[in-house]
Formats: C-alpha cells, sequence, structure tokens
C-alpha cells in the first residue's frame, strides 16, 4: 500500500439506502422491527462512507455528529493517555455501531481506524434522537446497544484484571469466533485483521507475549496458527482455560 492510499480521507456517497432490505438486518440496530416499522427507518441513514485501509473515519477529539454502522469491513478504536501510551479500545465489524463514545460530551474520545477496506452507514444522532422520541422500539433497541457496550467494557476489565495471557488470548479468540458465526462465518478458521501488537495492546500483553501464548496453544493442539490464519483445533480446550479463570 502506498502512504498516499493509507492516508487517503474517508468518502461519502449518497445512495437510496434502505434498513429494511439490507443483509445486516438481524445484527445492526433496527433488529427485531416489523416490517412498516422498518420502512420508517429508512431515512435514518443518508450516507454511506468509504474508509480505506488504514484511514480513519473519526479522530480523537472530532465533534460528535453521527453514530456509524459498519456495513463491510473491520475497525479498530483506540485512545491515548495523558501520558502518550496508545491503547486499543476495541475491535468492530460489520453489524456493529461505532462512535457511541462522543455522546457523552460532543467529542469522540478515540480514533476509529480501518483494518480493511470498509464502508459504514452514517446515522446523524439527531436524526436518532428524532425518531426515537417517535419510535418507542427504537430507542429501546438502541439503550440495548449502549447496555451491550457497557457490558463489553467490563468483560475488558476482568480480562485485564484477572486473567492470564493463555486465557485472555482464548477469551479474545472466542469471542471473535462467536461474533463470526452470527455473521455466517466459520467460527473455527479465522482470518485475524488485527495484528499481534494490536491484540497485545487490547488484552493488555506485550506483543511477545502474545506471540508465546499463540505458540503454546499451538504446540497444545488447540489452535493452528499460520500466520494471521488461525484455526481452532479444540475450542473446548479453549472454553476450560476460560472456566480455570
Amino acid at each position: 500500500m502506498t502512504p498516499a492510499t493509507a492516508a487517503a480521507p474517508a468518502r461519502d456517497c449518497e445512495l437510496k439506502i434502505e434498513c429494511s432490505n439490507c443483509n445486516l438486518l438481524e445484527l445492526c440496530l433496527p433488529i427485531g422491527f416489523s416490517t412498516p416499522e422498518l420502512e420508517r427507518l429508512d431515512s435514518l441513514v443518508g450516507t454511506r462512507r468509504t474508509v480505506r485501509q488504514s484511514g480513519r473515519l473519526f479522530r480523537s477529539g472530532d465533534p460528535f455528529v453521527s453514530v456509524f454502522a459498519v456495513r463491510t469491513g473491520f475497525f479498530k478504536t483506540s485512545a491515548t493517555s495523558g501520558g502518550g501510551r496508545h491503547q486499543v479500545t476495541g475491535f468492530q465489524m460489520a453489524g456493529e455501531l461505532l462512535g457511541l463514545d462522543g455522546i457523552s460530551t460532543g467529542q469522540h474520545s478515540c480514533d476509529a481506524v480501518a483494518l480493511e477496506d470498509s464502508q459504514v452507514c452514517v446515522i446523524p444522532y439527531a436524526r436518532l434522537e428524532l425518531l426515537s422520541r417517535e419510535f418507542a422500539d427504537l430507542q429501546r433497541q438502541f439503550h440495548r446497544i449502549l447496555s451491550r457496550e457497557i457490558v463489553r467494557e467490563h468483560g475488558v476489565m476482568l480480562l485485564l484484571g484477572s486473567m492470564r495471557a493463555e486465557e485472555r488470548l482464548a477469551a479474545f479468540l472466542l469471542n471473535l469466533s462467536q461474533r463470526l458465526r452470527a455473521r455466517g462465518f466459520s467460527g473455527s478458521s479465522l482470518i485475524l485483521r488485527m495484528t499481534r501488537e494490536e491484540i497485545g495492546s487490547y488484552l493488555g500483553l506485550k506483543v511477545e507475549t502474545v506471540s508465546r501464548a499463540f505458540s503454546k496453544l499451538n504446540d497444545e493442539g488447540v489452535l493452528e496458527v499460520r500466520q494471521r490464519q488461525v484455526r481452532v483445533l479444540d475450542e473446548l480446550a479453549l472454553r476450560r482455560l476460560l472456566d480455570g479463570a
């Protein structure tokens, strides 16, 4: 990839976008709504935005205007501490929302970077609030999503506070596998979009520790690891690691 490609800005495109006909219907915001309700939601998304690999969807400090539903691709979010330490805070895939961090303060508190060429649906927050007041089911669903994010944050705190390296990696891989299965993909043959360093940052581990954990699980026959291609050979063993934790 050339530097010019990596630095390419995100691009908006005006399209006829219909939540009611989206193939991510069961994963994104309008889950479980009736057809008439879904048709009312078609006005929620006005544009789609393309973000090239290594491009930023938004940066820390940017004004909060919209939330973003990932349509295709893969993102990471990261924050920088007061001491300048860089920390990966999450990985997002198709059917998940980005930008929720900006609701409380009116500006984003993290960077969102595409790990591959990606596309998002842009949901203006003011429009989302307006429809939520008219549409109680939409408000309830959005609250469920916010609650899910809180639960995810608690899960990460548990990872960082009480688990050994292999246990943290097992939890990470099982979570990734579960999310991929929900999208109709294989939960046992994984292609990791993130680097070992990014996984380590997310799990609170040094990159060398992540590599050793992968090697240990590979040698024990739990995983088959070939660079970013990972096959889960013994999912039960991964789950036993978490039970032990």
